[in-house]
């Protein structure tokens, strides 16, 4: 490093003004005998060597438990949601280019798909450590509480920026004039906002379902019988994306608190989704599917005006289980069946919605319930 003074070299130095002249300030150091070899290239050496402590990566090692527990959270992900590089996509030119209130064949696609999709969010969930030891209420309830959080994070990873597109379990790919047509409506522009909030997060799968399961297993839900045991199934979730994401980025401690505070963007998301989904009653021309209205946060605003008996009569199942606490309909719903009975559950052609013999999925659901009653 090189002084330079701007005056005669001659400058006063005192404790006032040593400040003023770098220059003459070395010189008289040299001159009381201060050795040149002592002299610093670097006048922040200090300060950035504090700084280069602050930075440096911590060693982050998941115990065993921990470690157990990412293996099979990122399993449970990664079987009921594939990643978007393993999907072949393909489009729809239906109305892809202007908006419109709603487009009732990508209506039909889209809620197809979401079924779908939230039989798999089940299926996620009970494969997560520890969740079928919560009661059953409890595991409905978080159910119904977190499944459109989920539903928007697994769709909102599979945006791709470049087309501005966002892609389904099965492949199909629509822009954003389309998901807006598709039945997401005035939520659409959020939702794609969220998405691109996503992008510099650069979330793996494994990532994905460790939010996905904080996400699901969340003591503040309302309603919840033993919210003290939903809190410390949380615990390890939190600790290991704490470490997991920090193990991962050496460099960036501040990725785990952000994705952290994604959870709390979904849900407002979330709220306002449900809000849509009650608009969208009034613009769809038969019922919502019932595994979607029984998701939602009130499915009594889903209901027809109807006699009271009747209305009961075709709640959803896990409704009914949550009101009678009946492990009968839940079982029906969301519990493993004989290996035959779910080998049709999961057959193409029942779609997802009828049972074998063709009838309605929550009136064959309630058929098992009552004949359980009279055995």
């Amino acid at each position: 490093m090189v002084y330079t003074c701007h005056r005669d070299k001659n400058c006063q130095i005192n404790k006032v003004t040593r400040n003023r002249c770098q220059y003459c300030r070395l010189q008289k150091c040299f001159e009381v005998g201060m050795s040149k070899e002592a002299v610093r290239n670097d006048r922040n050496k200090k300060k950035k060597d504090m700084k280069e402590e602050v930075v440096l990566p911590e060693n982050y090692e998941l115990s065993g438990e921990l470690e157990e527990l990412v293996n099979k959270v990122s399993k449970a992900h990664q079987e009921t949601f594939p990643s978007l590089c393993q999907l072949g996509k393909y489009t729809t030119n239906s109305s892809a280019d202007h908006r419109v209130q709603l487009d009732l064949g990508l209506w039909d696609k889209f809620s197809e798909l979401s079924t779908k999709c939230i039989i798999k969010i089940v299926e996620f969930a009970k494969r997560l450590p520890g969740f079928t030891t919560l009661t059953i209420a409890d595991q409905i309830t978080l159910l119904k509480s977190a499944c459109l959080d989920i539903l928007m994070l697994r769709i909102c990873t599979r945006y791709t920026p470049e087309q501005d597109t966002m892609t389904f379990s099965d492949g199909l790919t629509l822009n954003r004039t389309q998901m807006h047509n598709a039945g997401f409506g005035p939520l659409t522009d959020l939702v794609f906002a969220f998405a691109g909030q996503l992008l510099p997060l650069e979330m793996d799968d494994t990532e994905t379902g460790l939010l996905s399961a904080i996400c699901l297993i969340c003591g503040d839900r309302m309603d919840l019988e033993e919210p003290e045991k939903v809190d410390k199934l949380q615990e390890p979730l939190l600790e290991a994306l704490k470490i997991y994401t920090r193990r991962r980025r050496p460099n960036k401690p501040h990725m785990f608190p952000r994705m952290l505070m994604k959870v709390t963007d979904l849900r407002g998301i979330s709220t306002k989704g449900a809000e849509r989904a009650i608009t969208l009653k009034t613009e769809i021309p038969g019922p919502m599917p019932p595994l979607i209205r029984e998701m939602l946060e009130n499915p009594e605003a889903f209901e027809d005006s109807s006699d009271s008996s009747d209305s009961a009569s075709a709640a959803p199942p896990a409704i009914q289980a949550i009101k009678q606490e009946e492990k009968s309909t839940y079982e029906s719903a969301f519990e493993e069946e004989e290996e035959e009975e779910e080998d049709d559950y999961w057959d193409e052609e029942r779609e997802w919605g009828a049972d074998s013999d063709g009838e309605p999925w929550a009136e064959a659901a309630q058929k098992k319930a009552v004949a359980g009653k009279t055995q």
